[in-house]
């Protein structure tokens, strides 16, 4: 009985954790400078199917400035420009980050077994050039064995802080 109950903690506690997967999409062969200010677009709410999560790109934005006043003072998000150009006319110098949440899925993890999965691209532009310094996809998949109260925003902070300290 003893050993059954030790096989049985062992296999809940493997889906007790949370995943995170990144994938470079053009990586950053320098680093970022701290003197820096970083402007962060709001991304456009993210989405499932015909399912929209209200608030969910406030959310996103909101990670990634927290990621990114670990490194530097100057860090500031703005809702009204989501487009390199227009985030340049607005702040003319610093790095320029441009989230967009590519797939945003909540469910009821704790009676259908199912997780909640998030993607985001982020692109980090310099002051000039239409080329990125760093873009890379940021997912997270919810463990299976909860007990409710995890919600897709829950999986942003862990690989988004990941992401941003690789750049510095």
């Amino acid at each position: 009985m003893h050993k059954l109950s030790i096989i049985l903690v062992s296999i809940l506690a493997t889906g007790c954790t949370a995943k995170y997967a990144q994938q470079e999409v053009f990586p950053n062969p320098g680093k970022l400078d701290r003197q820096m200010p970083v402007t962060i677009a709001t991304p456009v709410d993210g989405r499932y199917e015909t399912t929209p999560y209200t608030a969910s790109g406030d959310m996103t934005a909101a990670a990634i400035k927290t990621a990114f006043s670990y490194y530097t003072n100057r860090v500031t998000v703005t809702g009204t420009c989501h487009e390199l150009n227009c985030l340049r006319q607005n702040n003319p110098s610093g790095y320029y980050v441009i989230p967009e949440i590519l797939h945003w899925e909540e469910r009821a993890t704790e009676w259908s077994g199912l997780p909640d999965k998030i993607e985001v691209k982020l692109a980090i532009y310099g002051s000039t050039g239409t080329q990125p310094l760093g873009s890379a996809i940021l997912s997270g998949k919810s463990k299976w064995a909860t007990f409710g109260g995890d919600h897709p925003q829950d999986l942003l902070q862990e690989p988004i802080n990941e992401y941003v300290k690789a750049q510095y």
